[in-house]
């Protein structure tokens, strides 16, 4: 630990893994940063090697630049930013990836946001209308009503179960028609599939929504969320079109890091690439990763979320309402949209699909999503309405640099299989990103903090 450094603790004298993400202090991480004997030659290029320019690396480099320390970032694309991606081509952000800033309060990307001065628009979950299958609208107070209703259930789930299941076996064992209301339905999927980016047939019912989370209501980065990542990326060594295929490391001896445009050598690697790359084995570890992280590595949910915006030559829906849902069959299928014309003069629609529904839709070609698309759209507002002018379309899932869009709690896991990978690798490859954190998972913020926390402890290493 420096000197200097206050680390709130526990009641042993520990500190907390949700403390010392919250401040950073990365020193008092109870998993143990044995001392490296940097036996490399002093002629060597870079003291660490980041791996990744999403927003957890580029915390990770800038941290340790800002110190002093010669670090070099190499990216797979041909920009930052990694799941936070802005596309104007529309003529208004669409965002790729990260939509909002969860939380704001206390968030710090909220205030990287508010340090360069980004303008935000806070979202209100007051502001919408939902409409049954067959297209009718359905009361608020009946969409109240029933939430009140699902917190409840979850409550009952939460008190009556000792053992780790799925969330929709949970259910059904303490309420089997929960399951079949077409509005509780809805909302499992339109909030609990969207939010945790699992389906609930494979989230665990012990741990689903157990994460951390700050308060104030979601605000919209209204110029892009890549103001974020590109503000932090600002004088880094950043090599694009650099994809990663290898890693050799050994204790004491740093690490050789071979890609596609040449090798690297360093004392250090951050690695924080997605877990989805983790899991395709798409870079090899040289001796291979121990057996806990392979464990977490293989366990921990990664789901997909598509989105899908359409752009109209007129709005064709109430355009002072912020969200419109849908109680589509299959579970998942374009059950929620996000109404441009809140924040923005474009008329344009973001459709998302949710829980296992993506993995069908990814597999469309563009002109069958945007007509699987309209088909909720035509059930909502009648078969009269326009065809779409433009389009923007994920495919996370499919995408070799990601395949698929953020972690979720599965079943069987633990917080541990989450917090595992913030112990270091003999004591030279180290992980940050989202699912590096039980407390932030799925999260911007949890992915810049663990970039925070493996930097600090590298930084703890290096300055002795």
């Amino acid at each position: 630990m420096k000197r200097g450094r206050k680390i709130f603790t526990d009641t042993r004298g520990r500190a907390t893994r949700r403390q010392v993400l919250k401040t950073g202090a990365a020193a008092a991480l109870t998993a143990p940063f044995l001392n490296a004997s940097l036996a490399k030659a002093q002629n060597d290029d870079f003291d660490v090697i980041v791996i990744g320019a999403g927003i957890a690396g580029l915390a990770a480099a800038r941290r340790l630049q800002d110190l002093g320390y010669a670090v070099v970032v190499l990216e797979a694309t041909s920009a930052v930013g990694g799941r936070i991606r802005t596309d104007w081509s529309l003529g208004a952000p669409f965002e790729v990836g990260a939509g909002w800033i969860h939380k704001p309060d206390g968030n710090p990307v909220s205030k990287m946001a508010d340090e360069i001065d980004a303008p935000t628009y806070v979202t209100s979950d007051e502001s919408y209308q939902v409409f049954a299958q067959g297209g009718a609208a359905v009361p608020r107070s009946e969409i109240n009503s029933k939430y009140r209703d699902l917190m409840r259930l979850y409550k009952r789930v939460d008190d009556t179960f000792d053992n780790d299941q799925s969330l929709s076996e949970a259910i059904r064992r303490v309420s089997q028609d929960s399951l079949q209301d077409p509005v509780l339905r809805w909302m499992m999927s339109a909030y609990t599939e969207f939010s945790t980016g699992g389906p609930i047939e494979k989230l665990s019912a012990y741990y689903f929504d157990e994460d951390d989370e700050y308060d104030g209501a979601d605000v919209i980065l209204t110029k892009g969320y890549d103001q974020i990542p590109k503000s932090l990326a600002d004088g880094l060594d950043v090599r694009f079109d650099t994809v990663v295929e290898a890693i050799e490391y050994e204790e004491g001896d740093g690490a050789a890091v071979y890609t596609s445009t040449g090798t690297f050598e360093s004392y250090f690697v951050i690695c924080t690439v997605p877990l989805g790359v983790l899991k395709k084995g798409a870079i090899s570890f040289d001796p291979p990763l121990p057996k806990a992280h392979q464990k977490s590595i293989n366990e921990i949910g990664f789901g997909s979320v598509t989105k899908l915006a359409l752009k109209f030559d007129r709005p064709f829906w109430p355009e002072d309402i912020q969200y419109l849902g849908y109680m589509s069959e299959p579970k998942g299928r374009w059950n929620y949209f996000l109404n441009y014309r809140t924040f923005s003069p474009e008329n344009i629609l973001l459709g998302v699909s949710v829980g296992d529904y993506p993995f069908v839709a990814e597999a469309m070609s563009d002109p069958d999503m945007i007509a699987d698309c309209m088909g909720a759209l035509r059930a909502m507002f009648g078969e009269d309405i326009p065809e779409p002018t433009g389009h923007l379309v994920t495919r996370w899932s499919e995408d070799p640099h990601t395949f698929g869009a953020y972690s979720y709690s599965a079943v069987g896991n633990t917080p541990a299989d989450f917090d595992r990978f913030a112990k270091p690798v003999a004591n030279t490859i180290l992980f940050a990103g989202e699912h590096a954190t039980f407390d932030f998972h799925g999260t911007t913020h949890g992915a810049y903090l663990t970039g925070l926390v493996a930097a600090n402890l590298i930084e703890d290493e290096l300055a002795e």
